[in-house]
């Protein structure tokens, strides 16, 4: 009798663990969350808290851990090119005119200006208010090894922004396309790709462009499928990439900075809630619907600190998930992932006040406005890959006289600053495409 009862108990546990089991499977955001949890909870026990496990030992199962990573960025990396180059051509040449054309790049414009200069004003609001430069003393640490150019030091910022104008405009021309591509110039491959997609619209003869036009596609057809084969190994990559992040650095390791770090999350919290409530009323979809919607690509970003490496993830999502047409989707998120850098802006921008708060260098009022301007004109065509924020924040700092001194403490806990930022940037990217997802395709409805 207890046999049979045990029987049926283990029948009713098996159906229930088969159910949890494909309901699992059938849900690629829940997969990365556990992916996440389980990431973190190995790092701790291989890191520095902890101190189960040798240095050295430990870096090497990380390595090992984050294979499957490496593949995944790998993967990305090796169609992002062709699929940049090919998703903003059709996207524009998809357009049934230039006025179409004319429209969505003007709003675009707009979006990306607004958002990104309300991201850096919100940044230095904030950390004029916590003032987290105040809570750490650097001493006698040594100094990090990027560090500014001297004679930029005694440059005045206003006029090297004005004086660099013209050349930075000219430079935005790429002279040699294929050296652009070879070194992944994202912002040189952008404007080339601009300018073959508006050639397509604007042609007298757009028929002679249409074998063209089938090689492009079948360019973006190939790249998708090799995106579909990385995306099968996307938990394991979170999973890797997590636990080799927290196996290096520990969790005790935010501590020392935690009134900086909690001032750069409350500001990136601040400009969701804005991209979430910029979908509700201007995209004219429920906060809550909206953020729902982009939860696993919002994971995916985390994990990779890359919005280049996320983009055809976020292409999908805007195309099935926002209910955005394809010509708009194929055009906004490669652009967006180039010069839609809102999150960047408002971290540089709490990370220069926080280096002037630690040199003891009090900034005016003029100069606030100036670091919005140069912070607004820098995260636009910062190239979307982990690290680069730390090189452009030690330049813009050397450009207004302030030391690097507490850069050191920056690079301690800019990994996973790094990876909260481009959550807000790709989440920036997918309420952009929302938001303008009639202006290209008027017709299409949501």
């Amino acid at each position: 009798m207890a046999t049979a009862h045990h029987h049926r108990r283990f029948i009713k546990y098996h159906a229930l663990f088969q159910r949890a089991d494909a309901w699992v499977r059938g849900r690629l955001w829940l997969q990365v969350m556990i992916a996440l949890g389980l990431g973190a909870f190995v790092g701790f026990l291989l890191g520095p808290d902890l101190a189960l496990v040798p240095r050295d030992t430990a870096e090497i199962i990380g390595t090992w851990l984050a294979l499957p990573g490496r593949l995944f960025l790998g993967l990305i990396g090796m169609v992002l090119i062709p699929l940049v180059v090919c998703s903003i051509i059709l996207g524009l040449a998809g357009a049934a005119s230039g006025e179409q054309l004319k429209r969505i790049g003007s709003r675009l414009a707009v979006f990306v200006v607004t958002t990104t200069t309300a991201a850096a004003a919100i940044g230095i609001s904030l950390a004029l208010y916590f003032r987290p430069g105040q809570y750490v003393f650097v001493g006698e640490m040594p100094q990090p090894s990027i560090r500014p150019d001297p004679e930029a030091l005694n440059a005045n910022p206003l006029q090297e922004i004005t004086e660099q104008v013209p050349d930075f405009i000219v430079q935005l021309i790429p002279q040699n396309v294929f050296g652009a591509l070879v070194d992944q110039e994202m912002l040189a491959v952008v404007i080339f790709s601009v300018f073959i997609g508006v050639a397509f619209v604007t042609a007298s003869r757009r028929e002679a462009l249409e074998p063209l036009r089938k090689l492009f596609e079948a360019l973006l057809e190939v790249s998708m499928t090799v995106v579909k084969w990385a995306m099968f190994i996307t938990p394991y990559a979170v999973f890797g990439l997590i636990a080799q992040l927290t196996a290096q650095t520990g969790i005790s390791t935010l501590v020392g900075m935690g009134v900086y770090v909690f001032t750069v999350l409350l500001g990136l919290l601040i400009m969701l809630l804005f991209f979430y409530l910029a979908a509700g009323i201007l995209g004219g979809m429920s906060p809550i619907a909206f953020a729902h919607a982009i939860a696993p690509t919002q994971l995916l970003a985390f994990s990779t600190s890359s919005s280049a490496a996320v983009m055809p993830v976020s292409i999908k999502t805007a195309i099935e998930r926002l209910g955005v047409p394809q010509g708009v989707a194929s055009l906004v998120i490669p652009l967006g992932a180039t010069v839609n850098m809102a999150g960047t802006a408002l971290y540089q921008a709490i990370a220069l006040i926080f280096l002037a708060q630690v040199a003891g260098v009090d900034l005016s009022m003029a100069e606030l406005v100036l670091i919005v301007v140069t912070l607004v004109a820098s995260s636009i065509g910062a190239p979307g890959t982990p690290g680069v924020g730390i090189v452009i924040l030690a330049t813009i700092a050397g450009d207004f006289a302030i030391a690097t001194t507490g850069l050191v403490l920056i690079l301690g806990v800019d990994r996973i600053l790094d990876m909260s930022r481009t959550v807000v940037n790709v989440t920036g990217d997918l309420a952009a495409c929302r938001v303008l997802r009639h202006q290209g395709h008027p017709s299409v409805s949501a």
